[in-house]
Order: structure tokens, then C-alpha cells, then sequence
């Protein structure tokens, strides 16, 4: 009786491990739609490849991306407005003039990133990697910066009126206590 009991635990172990690799990834309808449409607001794109994909102008607002590898993608001009972005890897990615206002980008990748005229606005960047990222003419205001990393960033004439930037690494290497 022992074993069978230790046998039905092992196996409902085993389908509870087989079930979580599946939780959090990506809508096949929702993938389907963002290449055919180019569009997808409030769509699940979790841990989606979107290497590489040109998105110029998309619509993905309230989008999760949550852990979406976005390497190199073109999101000139997207709208990502209330996306979850959290630790998704936006690697070289060109968000040139995007709309990420109150996206969460916690821990995302967008270390060489263009962000030429993005709206980040009340966005959180709360230890986001953005090195070397290009971030002239920048909208950062109310955004939170906590942690992150802006090392060798290109930060000129950022608008950054009641930005977080508590433990932040700034371009020249210092590192700046404000709104702690």
C-alpha cells in the first residue's frame, strides 16, 4: 500500500512538472495574429521569438511579453503602452519613437537599444539593463530606474522630471541615490 501511495505521489509530481513547462508560454492564436496583422493589443506573447521581427508601428498594447525575445526586433513607432515587458530581451532592439508609457521592463534587456524619442513615461525600469542603449531625446519622467544599469548610454536631453533613479548606474559610471 506504501508503495503504490509513494508511486501516485511520484506520478502526480511528474504531471505537475510535465504542466508548468507550459504555463506562461505564448498564445499560438496570438503569435498567428502579430505576423499576419502586425497588431495584437491584450495579446499573450510570453516567452515568444520575435527575433528579428519587423513590427514597425505595431499595436501591443496591455501586451504580455513577459521573457519575449526581442532581439533586434524594429518597434519603430509601436505602441506598447501597459505592456508587461518584464525581463523580456530587447537586445539591439529599435524602439525608436515607441509609446512605452507604464510599461513594466523590470530586469529586460535593452542593453544597445534605440530609443531615439521613446515615451517611457511612468515606465518601470527597475533593474533594467540599458548599456550603450541610445536615449536622446528620451521621455523618463515619473519613470522608475531603480537598479538599473545606463552605462556608456547615450542620455542626452532626456526629459526626466520625478524619475526614480535610486541605486542607478549613470553613463559615466556614477552612481546616483535620488528618489530612494
Amino acid at each position: 500500500m506504501k508503495k503504490l501511495s509513494m508511486l501516485v505521489v511520484h506520478i502526480c509530481l511528474l504531471s505537475m512538472v510535465g504542466f508548468s513547462g507550459q504555463v506562461g508560454a505564448y498564445d499560438e492564436v496570438s503569435l498567428k495574429k502579430i505576423k499576419a496583422l502586425g497588431n495584437c493589443p491584450s495579446c499573450d506573447l510570453s516567452e515568444v521569438n520575435l527575433e528579428g521581427a519587423n513590427l514597425t508601428g505595431a499595436n501591443l498594447e496591455g501586451a504580455n511579453l513577459y521573457k519575449a525575445n526581442l532581439t533586434g526586433a524594429n518597434l519603430n513607432w509601436a505602441s506598447l503602452y501597459w505592456a508587461n515587458l518584464y525581463k523580456a530581451n530587447l537586445y539591439k532592439a529599435n524602439l525608436k519613437e515607441a509609446d512605452l508609457l507604464l510599461a513594466d521592463l523590470t530586469g529586460a534587456n535593452l542593453e544597445g537599444a534605440n530609443l531615439y524619442k521613446a515615451n517611457l513615461t511612468g515606465a518601470n525600469l527597475y533593474w533594467a539593463n540599458l548599456k550603450e542603449a541610445i536615449m536622446y531625446k528620451v521621455i523618463l519622467e515619473e519613470a522608475d530606474l531603480e537598479g538599473a544599469d545606463l552605462m556608456w548610454a547615450k542620455l542626452e536631453n532626456a526629459e526626466m522630471k520625478g524619475a526614480i533613479l535610486c541605486n542607478t548606474t549613470m553613463p559615466d559610471g556614477s552612481i546616483l541615490y535620488s528618489g530612494c
